[in-house]
C-alpha cells in the first residue's frame, strides 16, 4: 500500500470550522511558537482531514500576528500532505467581483514583520518558489469548484500586504499596474513555508471587495466586506466539503516538485550545522537531514 493523502485546510475570514467524521480539536506543540488554535482532525471516507482557522476561532488574530510557522509545523507533524490554503481578499480587476474565487497561481510578497523562514544562521537552504502552487492540488480544487456551480478563475497573481490597513489609493494602482489580480494579507509567508515543509499548497482566494482603485466603489467598505465574507464562507465551506468527498486517497507527487524542494535545498555543510536548530527542524527537514547528516 502507498503513501496515503493527508489533506490540510487553512481556514481564512468567515471559515471557522468543518464537518468531519470522528473529529476532534487537537492541541499540537510547535518548537517554532504558538499554533493558531487547535486543529480539528477527523477523517471523511477514509480521507484524514486537517483543519485550522488561520485567525483563531473568533478571530482573535491580525494577519502580522498570526505565527505562520508554528501553523506550517504543526501542520507537518499531524502528517499533512497536501494543503489549500482559503482567503478572504481584494480584487484588482472588474472582470472578478466580490463573490468569485480565484484559484491564485503566483504570488507577490510585500509583507515586512514576519519570520519568511525555519532555515537560516546554522542551516541555510534555499528552495524555489518559481511556481508556488502545486498545479495537481489547484486542479482538484477546480473541478471541486465545477462540481459546486461556483464562480471561480484558474490562475491569478495575489499580492500579499503587511496590513491590517487597506491599501491606500496609489498603492492599489501600483499593484494593479504591476499585473496582480487579487490582495491580500495572509498567503505569504504561509506558501513559502509550506515549499520549506514540502507540503503541496494552493490558494483559494475569495473576492471580497475591489480594493480602493474602484472609481465607483472607492475606500474599502468593512460593513459591505463582513457581509461578502459571511456569503463567501457559505460557498467554501460547499467548495471544502465537495473536495474532502472527491479527493484522491492515494498520494500524488506534485508536478512542481513540492513535495521534493529541500532534496537539494541545503547548503551548510553537516559539521558546520547548529544542532538547536536541526533539532526543530526534525518535521521539516527531518527527511533529507537524515540523508546528509
Amino acid at each position: 500500500m502507498g503513501k496515503r493523502a493527508v489533506l490540510g485546510i487553512i481556514g481564512g475570514s468567515g471559515l471557522y470550522g468543518l464537518e468531519l467524521e470522528n473529529a476532534s480539536w487537537r492541541a499540537v506543540k510547535s518548537p517554532w511558537g504558538e499554533p493558531s488554535d487547535e486543529f480539528l482532525v477527523g477523517e471523511s471516507d477514509g480521507l484524514q482531514v486537517v483543519f485550522l482557522p488561520r485567525h483563531g476561532r473568533g478571530h482573535v488574530l491580525s494577519p502580522t500576528d498570526i505565527d505562520y510557522r508554528a501553523n506550517i509545523d504543526a501542520m507537518k507533524r499531524l502528517g499533512v500532505t497536501d494543503l489549500v490554503s482559503i482567503s478572504a481578499c481584494g480584487s484588482f480587476r472588474e472582470h472578478l467581483p466580490p463573490g468569485t474565487f480565484v484559484l491564485v497561481d503566483q504570488f507577490i510578497d510585500r509583507t515586512f514583520a514576519r519570520q519568511k523562514s525555519f532555515f537560516g544562521a546554522g542551516c541555510v537552504a534555499h528552495v524555489s518558489m518559481a511556481h508556488p502552487v502545486s498545479p495537481a492540488l489547484a486542479g482538484h480544487i477546480a473541478a471541486a469548484c465545477e462540481a459546486e456551480g461556483l464562480k471561480y478563475k484558474s490562475g491569478g497573481v495575489y499580492l500579499a500586504m503587511e496590513g491590517p490597513q487597506f491599501s491606500t489609493l496609489a498603492e492599489s494602482h501600483m499593484y494593479r499596474a504591476w499585473g496582480c489580480d487579487v490582495i491580500g494579507m495572509t498567503n505569504m509567508p504561509e506558501a513559502k513555508l509550506a515549499r520549506e515543509a514540502e507540503i503541496k499548497y494552493a490558494t483559494v482566494a475569495m473576492v471580497t471587495d475591489y480594493d480602493s482603485w474602484h472609481p465607483h466603489h472607492g475606500e474599502v467598505d468593512i460593513t459591505a466586506i463582513i457581509q461578502t465574507v459571511h456569503d463567501n464562507a457559505h460557498h467554501a465551506a460547499a467548495l471544502v466539503a465537495r473536495l474532502v468527498k472527491d479527493y484522491p486517497r492515494d498520494f500524488e507527487p506534485c508536478p512542481a516538485g513540492s513535495d521534493t524542494a529541500l532534496e537539494h535545498a541545503i547548503i551548510t555543510a553537516p559539521d558546520k550545522r547548529d544542532p538547536e536548530l536541526l533539532q526543530k527542524l526534525d518535521a521539516i527537514a527531518g527527511r533529507v537531514l537524515g540523508k546528509t547528516g
